[in-house]
């Protein structure tokens, strides 16, 4: 004849008890985990938005630099012409 464990309502209840007690467990650490991507991605936010604004002022400066090479030239040709047409 086989002995088989019984199991009582108290165990029952221990079991189940320790099943919940390990979800509520599993559920804190991906509560931890979604709390830090929050952060993580507050943080890339900020940084996108600063990149965003370098390279609006690089674009603002490189332009400033492109009118003021063709102000150059420009100048430079004028004065040709000046010295040319005095001669």
């Amino acid at each position: 004849m086989e002995h088989k464990d019984t199991i009582t309502i108290d165990d029952l209840a221990r079991i189940v008890q320790n099943g919940f007690l390990k979800i509520d467990e599993q559920f804190n650490v991906l509560g931890a985990d979604v709390a830090e991507l929050k952060t993580d991605v507050s943080e890339l936010k900020t940084d996108v938005a600063e990149l965003k604004r370098t390279v609006d002022t690089i674009e603002a400066n490189l332009n400033k630099k492109v009118d003021k090479i063709e102000y150059n030239t420009l100048e430079y040709r004028v004065e040709r012409l000046e010295k040319a047409s005095a001669v």
